[in-house]
């Protein structure tokens, strides 16, 4: 059998599993699927990377020791893609002991090489992105490109690989195999970089202990990205038979890491390199970037419960081109499973279900004389080898919309045929063999895409999974259909809730000033978890600078900007009033950029102050209520040090 190895990117487990990893994981997993239904013998990995600074601050911030802490984020990433339906070969972490062996024979074979040496190294350090940037690279001045934070100047003794010997190395692979790297427009931005030289790439570290144990001086641990990316050899099956990789698939983010570190430590260690680094797009979340510090971080386990594993994989699928960015709309989602799924295959399997039922007891019957418009459907139905060019294209989006095209052929076939008005029993059995037939085809084809799915539409039309070479047109299909159920339940849309429209977050703040020409306005300078931000707030007459220092307020991110007296105010602040005596709402627990909800948030662009007028929030024992509901992040609910029945403005 050939052969097929696909990796996924490993996750940092420092903060929980969104939507922007299971996009990833969930294409993949498709892919892998895909060249099993070929016939290929395929292996599929997935992971956790477990070592670096990053995950050792985080560990400390949870009061945890690294390992246990480690070992709970990695159970939380399995049981998120096992809820998506995702089949991963091997679940590799970087703490496992064969990958750590294999890193430290790496880091061996490339000093045998004369890649390796010591020395000092100074830098800007992101520790989000666990890697220098040069002074060009930074934006704003001094923060990070990708998480637009400041980065830290660090200066630590380190071992260095020699990067720079290989970028003629590198510009001849991206030249002679245009297909490792892809899509066209990621090759060409690194060919560019590379083109500008490269700098030795310190591979250790002294400043920090959580990570593997640098084998050729053990004061040093090894540099995170040099330990990362060597998982996809001591994941490649026992003793690595599965390398090379015919397939990396990761986000654009890591792209340098993949296409520039990664052939180079491969080509030093004397290892194969992999046939292709496909760099995919970003996710968006309701129109927002997907990151902890915004508080938007999706779920996908609870995504999966709400709406359905395969619900969730045919949106991902269908509506995102694998090489761009794209916007994970639930309300989109809600019309695709309603329209599509529900109305389009799902009331298509359950008309010729019960149609079968009515006319022939449950069992297939036989095909008779053809028609033009019989002959048309299986002509239509040949789809099996386009859907395939595609799928081996990574064009997932274009295979399922053919697949799809194909169940709006067998609807109109059935509305243009109208079994349920003929009288004659051979040709309502034809055409009802035809569809019977066309939803085998169907169920095979969707088997990679939506497995659960797949499987139900097959053992309803009374038939067994097969192999692509299985997805063509017979006449010799026997069996008995099953009675009808609902494959896809329609979703309710409910009406949001004008509280939802907000965007309330916990920020720290940071700065209290007078305002320059406003004698009852404060001017505040604070922190929403990575974000700075100026509020004017009108408290001069009721709260001393020191009652508002340091505290963890509540505010309206949303809210449209306002120039108060020539200084722009970038949200509102919560604070309640009675009788002259006037308290902010706070918290204890929460962090900065932590959501604040009543109600599941769907929050707008931008609200206005007249929105949130319309709003009333209660005050009954020192807690803030909405309709009953208590104002709450996830870690506890939001208090105010005021009587009941106080105003909240």
């Amino acid at each position: 059998m050939k052969k097929f190895y696909i990796t996924a990117a490993i996750d940092y487990p420092n903060a929980e599993p969104h939507i922007g990893h299971a996009y990833q994981k969930v294409i993949a997993d498709v892919i892998a699927r895909w060249h099993r239904l070929r016939g290929e013998d395929v292996w599929f990995l997935l992971g956790t990377d477990e070592h670096g600074k990053k995950i050792q601050e985080a560990a400390e911030k949870s009061g945890k020791a690294t390992r246990q802490f480690v070992d709970e984020m990695a159970k939380k990433f399995k049981e998120a893609w096992k809820s998506l339906n995702i089949e991963e070969n091997r679940f590799i972490r970087t703490t496992d002991e064969d990958h750590q062996k294999l890193v430290q024979e790496a880091i061996k074979k490339c000093d045998q090489a004369g890649d390796i040496y010591k020395g000092n190294y100074e830098g800007l350090y992101c520790t989000g992105c666990e890697a220098y940037y040069t002074e060009k690279e930074l934006i704003d001045g001094n923060k990070c490109p990708v998480h637009h934070r400041p980065v830290e100047k660090l200066q630590e003794e380190s071992y260095f690989f020699r990067l720079s010997r290989y970028q003629d190395f590198l510009l001849s692979l991206y030249k002679e195999h245009p297909e490792f790297l892809l899509p066209n427009e990621r090759r060409n931005e690194i060919i560019n970089r590379v083109k500008e030289g490269l700098h030795d790439l310190s591979i250790s570290r002294t400043s920090f202990s959580w990570g593997i144990p640098f084998p050729l001086d053990n004061k040093h641990i090894v540099y995170v990205w040099f330990d990362a990316l060597f998982n996809y050899i001591s994941g490649a099956g026992k003793n690595g038979e599965y390398w090379p990789a015919d397939l990396h698939l990761l986000g654009k983010d890591n792209n340098w890491f993949h296409s520039v570190y990664w052939p180079s430590f491969l080509k030093s260690a004397g290892y194969k390199l992999p046939k292709t680094v496909f760099v995919h797009g970003f996710l968006t979340f309701n129109g927002q970037k997907i990151s902890k510090s915004l508080g938007n971080v999706i779920s996908p386990k609870f995504l999966a419960e709400k709406y359905g594993a395969d619900q969730l994989r045919y949106f991902m699928c269908k509506n995102f081109i694998l090489a761009e960015d794209g916007d994970f709309s639930e309300e989109v989602l809600v019309e695709k499973i309603n329209n599509e799924l529900a109305n389009d295959l799902g009331n298509l399997l359950m008309r010729v279900a019960v149609l079968t039922e009515k006319n022939f007891g449950g069992k297939i019957p036989k095909q008779g004389k053809l028609e033009a418009v019989d002959e048309k459907l299986i002509e239509n139905s040949n789809i099996a080898k386009d859907a395939d060019n595609l799928m081996l294209n990574y064009e997932c989006n274009k295979a399922i919309e053919k697949i799809w095209e194909f169940v709006r052929n067998c609807n109109k076939y059935l509305n243009e045929t109208e079994p349920w008005k003929m009288k004659e029993t051979e040709r309502i059995g034809t055409v009802l063999y035809n569809l019977i037939e066309s939803l085998r085809i169907i169920g095979i084809l969707l088997s990679p895409f939506m497995p659960e799915t797949a499987e139900k539409v097959l053992k309803q039309m009374g038939q067994k999974n097969g192999k692509l070479k299985d997805a063509e047109f017979s006449s010799k299909t026997k069996g008995a259909v099953a009675k009808a159920e609902i494959l896809f339940p329609k979703i309710e849309k409910k009406e949001s809730d004008l509280i939802q429209k907000f965007d309330f977050r916990i920020a720290t703040v940071e700065k209290v000033e007078n305002h320059p020409d406003a004698e009852k306005l404060y001017v505040l300078k604070i922190d929403l978890g990575g974000e700075k931000r100026t509020l004017c707030a009108g408290l001069r007459n009721y709260l001393k600078p020191e009652e508002i220092l340091g505290k963890k307020i509540i505010m309206i991110c949303n809210l449209k900007p306002a120039k108060l007296r020539g200084i722009e105010s970038q949200g509102m602040l919560l604070a309640a009033e009675k009788n002259g005596k006037v308290r902010l709402l706070s918290s204890e627990k929460s962090d900065a950029g932590d959501r604040v909800y009543a109600m599941e948030p769907k929050p707008e662009r931008q609200v206005t102050i007249d929105d949130f007028a319309k709003i009333k929030l209660d005050v009954k024992s020192r807690k803030v209520f909405y309709k009953g509901q208590a104002l709450r992040t996830e870690k506890e609910e939001i208090s105010v040090d005021i009587e009941d029945g106080a105003e909240v403005r």
